[in-house]
C-alpha cells in the first residue's frame, strides 16, 4: 500500500503472535537496539508515532509528542502515555503486566514505551508511515472473529 510519501506498510506478520500475550517483555529492550536508543534519547519522538497508530489516527503523532512534551516539562508525561498503553493492550487482549499501566508509566516509563513499540513492530506495524500506512493492517486485525468454543457433547 503507498503512502504517497514512497514508503509503504508492511504487510502484516503472519507469524505475529495470537493477542493475549506480549511479544518482549518490559526490560527486554535490547531485543531492539536501534529503538532502545532511539527511546532513551528522545522518547517523544517514539511515543507519537506509536499513539497515532495505538489510537487509530484519531490522535496525530505531531499532537502526541507535543502534549508529551508539554507534560515532560512538570513531570506529567506518564499520566498521559498511560491511556496509549491501555488501548495496546486491549486491542490485542494483553496482559497487564507486571503491574497496571498508570504505575509501569510513572515509575518506568522509557522502558513502557520502548515495549509498546517493539510490540507494534512485532505485530506487522511501520510506525514510520503513520496511521494511514499501516490502516489496512489495523483494520483486518480488528475484523478477525474471536475463536468459538465448541459446544459441550455428552
Amino acid at each position: 500500500m503507498d503512502t504517497g510519501e514512497g514508503k509503504s506498510a508492511q504487510a502484516p506478520n503472519i507469524n505475529a503472535p495470537p493477542t493475549g500475550q506480549w511479544t518482549t517483555g518490559l526490560f527486554d529492550c535490547f531485543d531492539d537496539t536501534g529503538i532502545c536508543c532511539s527511546t532513551w534519547l528522545c522518547p517523544q519522538c517514539i511515543f507519537g508515532p506509536n499513539a497515532e497508530i495505538i489510537d487509530q489516527g484519531r490522535t496525530s503523532s505531531r499532537s502526541a509528542t507535543y502534549i508529551f512534551c508539554g507534560l515532560s516539562l512538570v513531570g506529567w508525561a506518564f499520566l498521559y502515555s498511560f491511556k496509549f498503553r491501555s488501548k495496546l493492550r486491549a486491542l490485542y487482549n494483553l496482559p497487564e503486566e507486571p503491574c497496571g499501566d498508570l504505575c509501569v508509566h510513572y515509575c518506568c516509563l522509557v522502558f513502557a514505551i520502548s515495549q509498546e513499540r517493539r510490540e507494534l513492530k512485532n505485530r506487522g506495524l511501520d510506525t514510520s508511515v503513520g496511521w494511514k500506512g499501516n490502516e489496512f493492517a489495523m483494520r483486518k486485525a480488528n475484523l478477525v472473529p474471536p475463536p468459538v468454543v465448541p459446544a459441550m457433547t455428552r
